[in-house]
């Protein structure tokens, strides 16, 4: 008890720690211009990282696979194929046609259907397998990948540059009106899910035994699918596809401590994923002087941990 104490300490003060960090580093005598803009991109990464979070945890337990996110169902891939094709349409005055308001909700729009034709392809006549589920979206994402591959090629050298740009997380072009907004959809979100957070409890033993101790299984898996696809567009379309950020806070987490329940480990990946965003930040400004992108720093470091996690899951086979 004493160890997990210890490192419910050492985990507050990391918080803590690297968010006054990221805020105050090198503010200097503008801290009127600079503080607000920083306060800014630090909620934003809270946002991302307690949407990725809870997303990739409910996933993962309802998947019973620890290396799986929700970027597999090919969210991130409907995401890279929007933004492609609203600039084959409008070419280099896309974002001064396309507000960055309506851009976000074109984005969590083509997200969500892709999620309502994903169900109904699935559930209609009793289909119900999340791994029928999960292979589907593979296929549709590789699908929508390689359109955007198409599409890419043909696309002016500018053009594609500036995709190349939009597709790279970026905490630096946030404003307030989209913060306010994807705020209140992953409040609403995780306020529906609060109440069912203790049946994951249950459902992480298994199928058989979840059904048997009186769960309705597949209800309550198409009601987290859902809660998933909101927080995973609301994530992707503020700043971008984060491949590998899900499987390091949830795996992380799972080292640091070891509990099935997950009122509490939601927020254990949420602290994780604040200060991996806040640190990943604070390189991108202040070490590489954005040279680079968080997306890049984050999934180097989680593609490696990646590795890892296959080689360290292959041992113990």
């Amino acid at each position: 008890m004493k160890t997990k104490n210890l490192k419910l300490y050492i985990l507050l003060l990391l918080f803590i720690g690297s968010g006054l960090l990221f805020l105050v580093y090198s503010i200097g005598s503008h801290y009127e211009y600079i503080l607000p803009k920083r306060l800014i991109r630090l909620a934003t990464m809270i946002l991302v990282a307690v949407a990725v979070a809870y997303s990739s945890l409910i996933f993962q337990t309802i998947t019973n696979n620890r290396i799986l996110t929700p970027a597999i169902m090919g969210y991130e891939s409907v995401f890279i194929l929007i933004q492609t094709i609203l600039i084959y349409i409008y070419g280099d005055v896309t974002f001064r046609t396309i507000t960055e308001t309506n851009n976000f909700f074109i984005a969590i729009g083509g997200m969500l259907l892709f999620s309502i034709i994903l169900y109904f392809i699935l559930f209609r006549k009793g289909k119900q397998n999340i791994y029928l589920l999960l292979l589907i979206g593979i296929v549709l994402g590789t699908l929508f990948e390689k359109v955007s591959q198409f599409f890419q090629i043909i696309l002016d050298p500018n053009e594609f540059s500036m995709l190349e740009t939009n597709l790279f997380v970026s905490f630096n072009k946030m404003n307030t009106d989209l913060l306010v907004i994807g705020t209140i959809l992953t409040s609403v979100a995780l306020l529906l899910l609060h109440p069912f957070l203790k049946y994951l409890d249950v459902i992480a033993l298994g199928k058989e035994h979840a059904i048997n101790l009186g769960l309705d299984y597949e209800k309550l898996i198409r009601f987290y699918m859902m809660i998933i696809c909101v927080l995973v567009s609301v994530s992707t379309a503020l700043v971008g596809p984060i491949a590998f950020l899900g499987i390091m806070v949830t795996n992380i987490c799972y080292e640091l401590f070891p509990t099935n329940k997950h009122q509490k480990m939601v927020w254990y990946c949420s602290a994780i994923g604040c200060i991996i965003l806040f640190l990943g930040q604070f390189l991108v400004e202040h070490v590489f002087n954005f040279s680079t992108t968080t997306s890049i720093i984050i999934n180097f470091i989680g593609g490696i941990y990646f590795i890892y996690l296959i080689l360290k899951s292959t041992q113990k086979k």
